[in-house]
């Protein structure tokens, strides 16, 4: 609500800063250049504003009830503003805000700031007699001025860019994450020896410095706060908690002591709360990893590389450890298809050949390829498979360094039985099929057994063959992809109707897939969904709105959840520990010292 406008730019900025909001326009003049600013806006701005010839300073239109925002323009004296508020108190909402113009601390009789808010000339702060707060210098300490109001559940790139995106458009962001620390599977998935991937956090700091952003870690969706606790406090919900399972197998012998998702292994290595007590056979001579991507060769390298290289890293010190004693000198890679179909990227490929004790071997005999891959990877293959493809062909001539340990890339070969004595006995091998490519009934191409089988022995075997989603009881899920059940970034129920003011992005969203920078239109994507359905009026209309109520009800939820102040914490001990040993880190791994050492003193923002 607006009253004593001159030109309508102040109605203008507030059909666009308020999605979703209707804006009535009280002025009892006639303004000749109104027209021309409210025609420069989106339709669905122009479609929520109301101009009314009238004078507002006596109160409402008769019917005017649950006005969020009253904005009283320019040139109203001390007891003239006084006079508006109490004229329009009875059409206020509870915690409504009233915002004024040319009227600040630096006008003779200027009511007094809230203490605590900012002092923004020309603008003031103070609670009116209606109980609503009154400001015009934004949302502060001392305002309930609210903006449009996300939660983000997981603080992974996908969580991050959408928060950046949404803060760029006047939104306040709640960012939580079941795990203390923010930044997902950067801090937790990428590869230790990977530090320049890890610099993207950089970025994320940047976003997390913005005002409107506040981080909450440790706090569980399902265990601490729930879907419908979501929606009624928050115009929107983004699910950005990704795809935290692994595929299985569906083989026998695929749960013998010895065999294990990658995932588990990577979050060992990585120092994830919940995976540092798994423990990792590595007394024997070889290891076979299951999986042709980017994924399958970091852990194959990180079982390989030296221990000087590791002690660099920030791994976490239970794993350095173990690697270090390590007895695993041989890894083989298996993938179901061909050299052209591989999933790995070009850089971790190339990679493999810079190891400093194990040298990386193809055998020839894997890389011809049929007349089905060889048509393909010319018509329909991209630069990264080609390119893959020369990788692999240079290995396979290459002659051996004569290295302590090496690392061996096998093609079409599909497991068929993880052995071991007995039922529950550990692992001693893996049965596998060689496969041959065919072209598919409908495109593509597929791998199909010849009937031939081999045995490779091993002592442990980590799969890693795609990732799925972890259900949320009452979230619409899609069991076939492990998803969220969504269209475009819109959650929907199982009649694909849209459930209002819910949304997915990330790995949770499209599956895994891409590099972490493909978040990042991704999260755009999702969040011009949001801004759609904000002009359309279709968000959350939250029954606790606010973002100090939000604050202490999670307070409330999860005593123990680390703010960013917190994280910051977390993040200077774990450098101070890591700098005397020329470490970039050395990680905090049990919950409860996460923990401890988040408990900063600072309130969230």
């Amino acid at each position: 609500m607006e009253i004593g406008t001159a030109t309508g730019w102040t109605t203008a900025a507030l059909a666009l800063g308020l999605p979703g909001a209707h804006v009535t326009s009280y002025d009892p003049a006639e303004r000749p250049g109104r027209a021309g600013y409210l025609a420069l806006l989106p339709a669905g701005a122009r479609a929520r504003i109301t101009c009314l010839r009238a004078g507002g300073e006596a109160g409402p239109l008769a019917g005017e009830r649950g006005v969020e925002l009253l904005f009283v323009d320019g040139g109203h004296e001390r007891e003239e503003t006084l006079a508006t508020v109490r004229a329009w108190s009875d059409a206020l909402r509870p915690g409504a805000a009233v915002a004024f113009h040319d009227y600040g601390p630096g006008r003779d009789g200027a009511p007094p700031a809230t203490p605590g808010s900012p002092r923004r000339s020309p603008s003031s702060v103070w609670r009116g007699s209606s109980g609503a707060t009154c400001s015009s210098g934004g949302r502060g300490p001392g305002s309930s001025v609210e903006r449009m109001r996300a939660a983000i559940i997981g603080a992974g790139p996908a969580g991050f860019y959408t928060a950046d995106a949404l803060l760029a458009k006047g939104w306040e962001v709640d960012l939580l994450d079941r795990l203390p620390t923010p930044f997902g599977l950067v801090r937790s998935g990428v590869a230790p020896d990977h530090p320049n991937i890890k610099a993207v956090t950089r970025v994320y700091e940047k976003t997390a410095a913005k005002p409107g952003f506040r981080f909450f870690g440790g706090v569980k969706l399902g265990e601490h706060v729930g879907r419908g606790e979501l929606r009624d406090r928050y115009q929107a919900v983004v699910y950005a908690f990704g795809t935290a399972d692994d595929n299985r197998l569906g083989i026998p012998g695929e749960d013998r002591p010895g065999s294990h998702p990658a995932t588990r292994f990577v979050a060992w290595y990585n120092g994830q709360p919940d995976a540092v007590d798994e423990t990792f056979d590595l007394s024997g001579e070889r290891a076979v990893v299951i999986g042709n991507g980017n994924v399958a060769i970091d852990v194959a390298r990180m079982l390989l590389l030296d221990p000087d290289e590791i002690a660099a890293t920030d791994t976490a010190d239970h794993a350095m450890a173990a690697l270090a004693g390590s007895r695993v000198e041989e890894v083989v890679l298996l993938g179901r298809r061909g050299p052209a179909q591989a999933s790995f990227t070009n850089p971790e490929l190339r990679e493999l050949g810079e190891l400093r004790r194990a040298d990386v071997h193809v055998p020839p005999g894997d890389m011809g390829l049929d007349e089905h891959s060889a048509r393909w990877l010319e018509e329909e293959g991209t630069a990264t498979q080609r390119r893959n493809v020369e990788h692999l062909r240079e290995y396979a001539g290459r002659a051996p360094r004569g290295t302590t340990h090496r690392i061996v890339l096998r093609f079409l070969r599909s497991p068929l039985e993880i052995l071991g004595a007995g039922e529950d006995g550990p692992v001693t091998g893996v049965r596998v099929a060689v496969n041959r490519i065919e072209a598919a009934p409908h495109g593509g191409m597929r791998a199909v057994p010849t009937g031939e089988e081999e045995t490779i022995r091993c002592g442990l075997v980590l799969r890693s063959i795609g990732y799925r989603g972890r259900p949320v009881a009452g979230l619409p899920w899609d069991e076939q992809r492990g998803l969220v059940r969504n269209t475009g970034g819109r959650v929907c129920d199982e009649d694909d109707r849209p459930c209002r003011g819910e949304y997915a992005v990330g790995w949770i969203k499209r599956g895994p897939s891409g590099v972490i920078g493909t978040n990042k239109k991704d999260a755009a994507d999702t969040v011009a969904r949001i801004l759609e359905d904000a002009e359309a009026g279709a968000l959350n209309e939250p029954a606790v709105p606010g973002a100090e109520e939000a604050a202490a009800w999670l307070a409330e939820r999860a005593p123990d959840a680390v703010t960013w102040e917190g994280w910051q914490a977390v993040d200077a001990a774990e450098r101070a520990a890591g700098e005397p040993h020329g470490r970039p880190r050395v990680k905090l791994v049990r919950l409860e010292d996460l923990l401890a050492a988040g408990r900063a003193t600072a309130a969230p923002r």
